[in-house]
């Protein structure tokens, strides 16, 4: 028997981004994640199923909204009688300059889908948080302003959408390894991103320092994406913002 999910109450959180938020870590993990009874996940098809890591092949890939999550659960920031939902609307390799986070690119036109289906289901359900992580497609038209600018704004109508202007916004910086190989493209765009954490109000930006990639870990050559437990413990960074903004 299919579950009514209108007869669930939940808090959303809002996950946005590109690979390194939609979760590319693989790798061994201290704790690994296990799913939880009260924590759900919507797809960018807007199927919800209860959250867990994704599988590749063998391999478990990691994702860095699963470990904020269990922090948000057991810290007792869900209420009795409620659930989580994530909206899982981050995509590999996708950014505002190619035309896929902008006011009117599809990736963001389906996250406000997205979010006003996951509110619609239940009058009592509200966002509570909004994660970001992305940038790294930006690099290739490395402009500071234009980054600001664009990323501000997406911010702006995310607030205006869920009816909250103290929404708490966080994102966070790149893989060091990858981003000090690349310092003069990637100076600009998280520049950017952490003038508009500074002036937007109720946001944060997370520090990446110690968390390795899977180059690092694993030996292959992916120095972009965080490995999975470097996802998990950035979840835990981003949740510890989030009891600093509220």
């Amino acid at each position: 028997m299919l579950h009514d999910f209108s007869k669930d109450n939940f808090d959303i959180i809002i996950q946005g981004g590109q690979s390194n938020s939609e979760g590319c870590g693989i790798g061994p993990v201290e704790q690994p994640y296990e799913p939880h009874p009260d924590i759900f996940m919507m797809e960018n098809n807007f199927s919800i199923m209860t959250a867990r890591e994704k599988v590749w092949g063998n391999e478990a890939v990691g994702n860095f909204v699963l470990s904020f999550s269990e922090k948000y659960v057991k810290s007792g920031r869900l209420k009795n009688g409620r659930k989580l939902l994530i909206l899982m609307a981050a995509v590999g390799g996708t950014g505002f300059c190619d035309k896929r986070w902008g006011l009117e690119d599809d990736l963001f036109i389906k996250m406000i889908d997205m979010t006003n289906t996951a509110l619609a289901l239940n009058p009592e359900n509200k966002v509570t948080a909004f994660l970001w992580h992305q940038g790294e497609t930006d690099t290739n038209k490395p402009v500071r302003e234009l980054h600001y600018n664009n990323l501000s704004k997406l911010v702006e109508i995310v607030r205006q959408t869920v009816g909250k202007k103290d929404l708490p916004f966080i994102a966070g910086d790149f893989v060091h390894a990858w981003r000090n190989e690349n310092m003069e493209i990637c100076e600009p765009i998280i520049n950017a991103i952490k003038d508009v954490c500074s002036n937007i109000g109720f946001a944060f930006f997370v520090e990446t320092d110690g968390l390795q990639s899977n180059a690092e870990i694993i030996g292959n050559d992916d120095t972009i994406h965080f490995c999975r437990e470097a996802l998990n413990q950035m979840g835990h960074r981003y949740y510890n913002a989030f009891e600093t903004i509220i």
